[in-house]
């Protein structure tokens, strides 16, 4: 098993060596690419003391989807069979990350969810976006008559069918939510494990307050439009 850890990171400077050398640790086998998406700290000049890692630095800020999207490409360009997303903050514990790749390896799903609200256990979020959250549940099942617990969740695991779907026709905006239409829609497997996440350790969110209702409403209208012309096939 060829296995690549995706790791977005922005202005990560006082978590990325923590995420890093965890993700060592819990995935030896893995190769590790950190896409440093413009960031303006010292990112940049961290990844460079780091040995036996891959490091791609985009010239500015591409935003979240712009960062993965660079990942799927680099992903789908070699011979790695999985994807692990793991995001720069701390949030994602890399120690469970393995529970992520057991049902790819079982053939149980194409894309695999850590879900923090499963067990509820460990950092929920704050109260406003646990609200668009359940928004974008309420509307996933209608949609898709397929019940997901945590639509904006981060920490994946992907197929290789899955990466390189995605990487063809990818939303540079806050794409979690969509990516779960888009897979559905095309008929792949979506399978979520509980995991139990931290509050993030070092930078400053892209989704403020306002961000957060702007991210909903465009999340909601992206997928209705979605579905009004192309339904689930």
């Amino acid at each position: 098993m060829k296995l690549l850890v995706l790791i977005p990171a922005f202005n990560e400077e006082n978590t990325i060596s923590d995420v890093i050398e965890e993700t060592k640790k819990n995935l030896p086998e893995a190769d590790i690419l950190v896409v440093n998406d413009g960031s303006t700290d010292r990112t940049k000049q961290i990844l460079s003391n780091h040995k036996n890692i891959k490091a791609l630095h985009l010239p500015f800020n591409m935003g979240i989807g712009g960062a993965i999207w660079t990942g799927f490409n680099f992903f789908c360009k070699k011979d790695y069979e999985l994807l692990v997303r793991i995001d720069g903050d701390g949030q994602h514990p890399p120690a469970q990350a393995r529970s992520l790749i057991e049902p790819l390896l079982k053939k149980e799903a194409d894309l695999v969810i850590g879900s923090r609200f499963i067990k509820r256990e460990g950092y929920l979020s704050s109260l406003h976006r646990r609200g668009g959250i359940k928004l974008l549940n309420i509307l996933t099942a209608f949609l898709l008559k397929k019940e997901i617990t945590d639509n904006t969740s981060g920490f994946r695991a992907y197929s290789r069918r899955a990466a390189n779907l995605l990487r063809k026709d990818y939303p540079f905006d806050y794409p979690e939510p969509i990516e779960v239409y888009l897979l559905s829609q095309k008929g792949l497997k979506i399978k979520e494990i509980p995991t139990e996440m931290k509050e993030r350790e070092g930078g400053v969110s892209s989704i403020s307050l306002m961000h957060s209702y702007y991210y909903l409403i465009k999340v909601l209208l992206t997928i209705l439009v979605n579905f009004l012309y192309g339904g689930k096939k």
